[in-house]
């Protein structure tokens, strides 16, 4: 698969650094390592890594996923990240060809993850109550070519519930919205017998009256998840391990390791000779009491992530008497 005219391509600079870009025939991407013209990107496979104008440096062309969709996208509202996107995928046991309601569609952020865990045979009914967020995600689905898995709604779901056409049709449902609870009933006449439903609340005192309206409308095996992300970055720092001796400047050390890194990242071939020349502070380079590198890990001082509760339930199975009758006589 290759680059044309009118994809959209995700720039990656870095682990904390993509873009999405469409590439048109006069669009130009800049940025610290120089300038780099779409007409050059067309033709070449993504995964590939080119360079900007006079090699100053390199960018990787990247096709879209929906996890770099989640890193990339437009914030219109507060997005669910990958580790929660994955849970709520999995404990909702979509497959191809699962039927998704969801409500509150927001940026789009875990509808571009429902849709590929239910292509090419199933389908995303996706619901927001404002009107501007609602074009603009309905937009973006059209524009990334999903319009046939996935159909975006502009309905106030708490005040409305799900239309009467979606009753007994859906295999799971996703809730983001500040009264969950108020629109339980309708999802329960959507859901099939043994569907799952999902819930995202900010605070617990409405998990509380959500599963309260979950187990008034005959859903069980209720249970709710904290959501509290931390990320680590592992890296070689230089540390002083013998305290008896002066300590060097490390601040500036891990500065001069910074511009070594840039360095090798602007460098046209990789895997250079790595001699640099430092910034002429006079630290003491080669004095023999220099710390050795050493690998360390770090909580990320900027985690994308927040706070929340996820509450899970099932709808349970209904027997009434006629199907019990029609059982003992079969």
């Amino acid at each position: 698969r290759t680059v044309r005219l009118g994809d959209l391509v995700v720039v990656y600079e870095g682990f904390n650094r993509q873009k999405a870009v469409t590439v048109t025939e006069k669009g130009c991407y800049q940025n610290r390592y120089g300038n780099f013209h779409h007409r050059e990107w067309v033709g070449k496979p993504y995964g590939s890594k080119v360079y900007g104008k006079g090699d100053a440096g390199f960018v990787w062309l990247l096709a879209p996923t929906p996890e770099l969709w989640t890193k990339v996208l437009p914030h219109r509202t507060q997005i669910l990240y990958l580790p929660d996107i994955s849970l709520v995928c999995h404990a909702l046991e979509l497959k191809p060809g699962s039927v998704v309601l969801e409500s509150g569609t927001g940026s789009g952020s875990l509808t571009h993850s429902l849709i590929r865990a239910v292509a090419p045979t199933g389908h995303v009914y996706t619901f927001e109550f404002n009107r501007v967020r609602a074009e603009a995600a309905s937009a973006e689905i059209v524009d990334h070519g999903l319009a046939k898995f996935c159909t975006v709604t502009h309905r106030d779901i708490e005040a409305l519930g799900f239309p009467s056409e979606l009753e007994d049709r859906c295999d799971a449902a996703f809730l983001d919205l500040p009264g969950p609870w108020k629109c339980i009933s309708s999802v329960a006449k959507c859901l099939r017998p043994d569907g799952v439903v999902c819930s995202f609340s900010p605070c617990i005192e409405q998990v509380q009256r959500c599963c309260e309206a979950l187990e008034a409308n005959g859903f069980g095996d209720c249970q709710t998840v904290e959501l509290l992300g931390r990320e680590y970055d592992v890296e070689a720092r230089e540390l002083q391990r013998d305290l008896a001796t002066a300590q060097p400047k490390l601040s500036s050390r891990w500065k001069r390791e910074a511009k070594e890194k840039a360095r090798r990242k602007r460098k046209h071939v990789d895997g250079g000779d790595g001699d640099g020349d430092g910034d002429g502070d006079g630290d003491g380079d080669g004095d023999g009491n220099e710390p050795k590198p050493v690998v360390v890990a770090h909580p990320r001082q900027e985690a994308q992530h927040h706070t929340g509760y996820l509450t899970f339930a099932r709808l349970a199975i209904r027997v009434t008497r006629e199907t019990i009758d029609a059982a003992r006589a079969a």
